[in-house]
């Protein structure tokens, strides 16, 4: 089961509070202006910033 549409309109970067969206694989969240990646295990979204990893 894939993160649900109204579930990803209301996440938002831990970090700078903005806008988050799928990457194109569909395991990770990016934040843009961060430049973070959030993990999605077990189709729940691992949104601590200790935990994303950095984009390049």
């Amino acid at each position: 089961m894939a993160i649900s549409k109204e579930l990803l309109e209301i996440l938002a970067c831990p970090k700078c509070k903005g806008e988050v969206h799928l990457n194109e694989t569909g395991d990770g969240l990016i934040c843009e202006k961060c430049k973070l990646l959030y993990e999605i295990k077990d189709d729940i979204p691992i949104m601590l910033i200790d935990e994303a990893k950095k984009l390049p």
